[in-house]
């Protein structure tokens, strides 16, 4: 049993949740201690969720007795937003996993936030739909976790994020209350939106019960396209002229250079050896839209630095061309297993300047820096390459990173577009919001968590 809980505490706990669904030996809390932060600390007790009137008395009980709590999905967040780096208890959802509704003529899914996102879109396919926000992770991801972080991934371009496909919630806050936010229809002005306040604020504010989600129709066809250039700098070029164009694709995404060369190995696409960037470009539709679509598309990425563009004419050929994305991961896990990720975002047409003031800062700090991501609305993922273990490296590799975030905010940009902040970027928000935001953030974050139980020591700074 934890030491570091009250006994009397303990008692009550057991009595709220039945044996299995309770952990309270060190060894056995230790592995949910973590995320895909590689960040650690060890909770003090594990508890398993079955129903929202369960959590309500959860909440209330640890109020009592000022425990936290860190509500916990997959753990395949980024940013150690589920590390207990003040102990508490770790409230997991892997058993609230039950989709609940399903009203395919209200276009509409409510689900507990244990469930999947795979397991989501498996369920809607079947009535001729989807839910827009698919994250690399989506095969483990829960939505609980999508809606924690705004979480968005490649369609966000043409279909917004996590916060746009939300109808609305059921959440319990600090104090133990239940809050019913949003509507079930896809206009409402009632009050203030809680529903997309809630949503990104990392279990800060309210833990989800329940999430009432936003369907769209499945596309009849798509059309995929992999577009290679001489240089980053025309790819990105090449970004900004296709936004402006009419058509919006459903996914574009960018990949430099260096993880061209590094995926070389992982994918069965074909990669020019003079590439100094890659588009990989989606569109979804009716037919005769797909057609005009992708001629104005390819005409817009035309530009003196296109060296090659690639239709995928047929299934199998489209998943080729996508293994060339998927294989970044993979690839950096096995070469840079201790890499620093950030996913930063800028206007559509300021990538240029973001791309190549990166790879100033590369060459400045002599640091690889591998970029690729989102580039349709403007997210870059920013790996800087590095060896925690090297102390002077480490030094430099912070005073870089201190200039990545200074460049992103020069070009009017934001230091997170989708892992969220959580403790790896804590220290680094004041940066982004002035005095009089915080100011505000922690008045609503004292109002809806007024004992500060909820997930503390993330989000804001202190």
């Amino acid at each position: 049993m934890s030491g570091t809980l009250n006994k009397q505490f303990v008692n009550e706990l057991q009595r709220l949740f039945s044996t299995e669904n309770i952990l309270l030996d060190k060894s056995l809390c230790w592995s949910y201690g973590y995320d895909n932060s590689r960040l650690h600390a060890t909770p003090d007790a594990i508890v398993f969720a079955q129903n929202h009137q369960q959590i309500v008395k959860l909440v209330k009980l640890c109020r009592q007795y000022q425990v936290p709590i860190i509500s916990r999905g997959s753990g395949t967040g980024t940013t150690g937003a589920t590390v207990p780096i003040h102990g508490g208890i770790i409230l997991s959802f892997e058993k609230m996993n039950k989709i609940l509704n399903i009203e395919a003529n209200n276009r509409l899914i409510s689900a507990e936030p244990g469930t999947t996102n795979q397991a989501i879109q498996k369920a809607v396919a079947e009535h001729g739909f989807f839910w827009p926000p698919d994250p690399t992770s989506s095969a483990i991801c829960t939505i609980g976790g999508n809606l924690a972080y705004n979480s968005a991934g490649p369609r966000a371009v043409k279909y917004g994020t996590t916060r746009e496909n939300v109808l609305g919630l059921t959440v319990v806050t600090g104090k133990g209350d239940t809050l019913k936010t949003g509507v079930k229809t896809t206009k409402g002005v009632v009050g203030y939106d809680l529903t997309r306040l809630i949503i990104g604020s990392e279990g800060t504010l309210g833990i989800i019960t329940e999430a009432t989600l936003k369907l769209t129709p499945l596309p009849a066809e798509k059309r995929t396209l992999q577009i290679t250039y001489d240089s980053i700098h025309s790819a990105a070029q090449a970004v900004s002229a296709i936004m402006a164009q009419p058509i919006t694709p459903c996914a574009l995404e960018f990949i430099d250079k260096q993880a061209i060369e590094m995926i070389r190995d992982y994918s069965s696409a074909n990669l020019p050896h003079n590439a100094g960037a890659m588009l990989m470009v989606e569109l979804d539709g009716n037919k005769s839209y797909l057609e005009e679509g992708l001629e104005s598309i390819i005409s817009s990425a035309k530009n003196s630095g296109c060296i090659d563009i690639i239709k995928a004419t047929s299934e199998k050929e489209v998943k080729a061309l996508w293994e060339t994305r998927k294989a970044l991961s993979p690839a950096l896990r096995k070469i840079a297993p201790k890499k620093i990720n950030e996913d930063v975002v800028v206007p559509v047409s300021k990538i240029p300047d973001l791309i190549e003031n990166l790879d100033k800062l590369s060459q400045k700090y002599n640091i690889p820096i591998v970029n690729f991501g989102h580039a349709g609305n403007g997210n870059i993922h920013v790996n800087l390459l590095t060896d925690p273990d090297d102390k002077q490296l480490q030094i430099k590799v912070h005073e870089c990173l201190e200039e990545v975030f200074q460049l992103v905010l020069s070009l009017d940009g934001t230091l997170s577009g989708e892992h969220g902040i959580g403790l790896v970027k804590k220290e680094y928000v004041s940066k982004e919001l002035d005095e009089m935001n915080l100011s505000y953030m922690k008045s609503i974050k004292q109002q809806f968590d007024p004992d500060n139980i909820l997930n503390p020591g993330k989000t804001i700074p202190d």
